[in-house]
């Protein structure tokens, strides 16, 4: 049975890192660098005579209150870090190695909790506190002191830095998640307004026929069936339209997956650049060639090993193209399932999809679908080539 003392509270850095097993497993691992409390069994060339009952008793209490910062609430941390520095500084004399350790240590422990002036300031002063103790007590060399000092100042600064990186991280998370909540919340209400808008006046207008249908019924049949003849009708052509609403709300088309592209690409840090006036395309080739365009993004983020791509997408009055470029490491081999199912897509557009790959190199998708004069008719007023023009920062536009 763990002792209650040492069960994790709500509020410890343990409890802290509940969901991150590979933190908690780090926060085990740093435990390694106690190797140096026993250095003077391998540096010093003789042990004094206290050394085995310092070093037997100080290691023991530094591990205590070492596990306590993890599991306590975090904001006890830095009376364990002061602990710690207090038991460096009574050891320096009977165990160098460990004494100094066991400062490096609380320099760490510092960094556990608390803004970043009030970390430092902690830290300065064990680094005071250990200057005082090896030049004034015992006339320590000042380069040995200087050097320790640095590496404990390093330690507890980059154990500041990692901590507050995470906080910036996690909170840049909720925000993402607090964007695409807003923006999944907005979608449900414009698609309950469009469809208030589509069928309101619609079933109104069909209520009303069949009310007027049951009363001309006695009395007019033939204006009855009349009336029902046109219910019908209004109901089919409602029936058409929410199809095509409903249609057009599951396809995403190439301008959200261009949206959805850069975030999953800048997230792996790879730079990517991209149309940013879009020609407005037939719904038929924008359905599959956001398809297209999601697979080979993804065979980017997985594959590619690429630290930049670009897409750019261009219609005329002939056909509309689409291409995607990568720097990354290419393939010499032949074409995946992943092509050959975008290849089978655009075939069925009746288009051509064009594979160039080779090791390291990189790869280029070009695809070209013609349109029909169906689809000439619907974007003439839209028709126009984008150029691509280099901007600065991740998640480019070429305007």
């Amino acid at each position: 049975m763990v002792p209650s003392w040492f069960q994790p509270t709500p509020d410890s850095l343990w409890n802290r890192y509940r969901d991150k097993p590979r933190l908690r497993i780090g926060s085990l691992f740093h435990l390694v660098w106690t190797v140096y409390v026993f250095g003077d069994l391998v540096f010093a060339e003789k042990l004094g005579p206290y050394w085995i009952p310092a070093t037997a008793i100080t290691f023991p209490m530094f591990l205590m209150l070492y596990g306590l910062s993890y599991v306590r609430p975090v904001r006890e941390a830095r009376l364990y870090a002061i602990a710690v520095a207090l038991m460096g500084y009574a050891t320096l004399k009977f165990n160098t190695s460990g004494g100094a350790c066991y400062v490096i240590y609380a320099c760490a422990m510092m960094g556990f909790d608390g803004v970043p002036k009030r970390c430092f300031i902690g830290i300065a002063a064990v680094i005071a506190g250990f200057m005082a103790t090896a030049w004034l007590l015992l006339s320590w060399p000042f380069a040995v002191m200087a050097t320790l000092s640095f590496i404990a100042l390093s330690v507890g600064s980059v154990n500041v830095i990692y901590r507050f990186n995470a906080q910036r991280d996690a909170e840049l998370k909720l925000s993402h998640d607090e964007v695409r909540r807003l923006a999944a919340a907005a979608e449900r209400e414009r698609i309950g307004r469009d469809l208030h808008d589509l069928l309101g006046h619609t079933l109104s207008l069909i209520t009303l026929k069949l009310e007027l249908s049951r009363r001309l019924l006695d009395r007019d049949a033939a204006a009855a069936r009349r009336e029902m003849e046109e219910a019908e009708q209004v109901a089919r052509e409602a029936l058409a339209e929410v199809r095509s609403a409903v249609t057009g709300i599951r396809a995403s088309g190439v301008v959200a997956e261009l949206a959805a592209a850069r975030l999953l690409l800048n997230t792996a840090m790879i730079d990517f650049i991209y149309t940013s006036e879009m020609p407005v395309l037939p719904a038929r080739v924008d359905a599959e060639l956001a398809l297209v365009l999601r697979e080979a993004v993804t065979n980017i983020h997985r594959h590619a090993g690429a630290s930049c791509a670009e897409v750019m997408v261009a219609m005329d009055t002939r056909a509309c193209t689409m291409t995607v470029k990568d720097n990354g490491r290419g393939v010499d081999g032949g074409e995946g399932n992943g092509i050959c199912g975008m290849r089978e897509r655009v075939r069925a557009l009746g288009g051509t999809l064009v594979f160039e790959s080779s090791r390291q190199k990189g790869t280029v998708l070009r695809i070209e679908v013609p349109l029909t004069p169906a689809d000439r008719l619907l974007s003439h007023a839209s028709v126009g080539a984008p150029v691509a023009l280099p901007l600065a920062g991740p998640g480019r536009m070429a305007s």
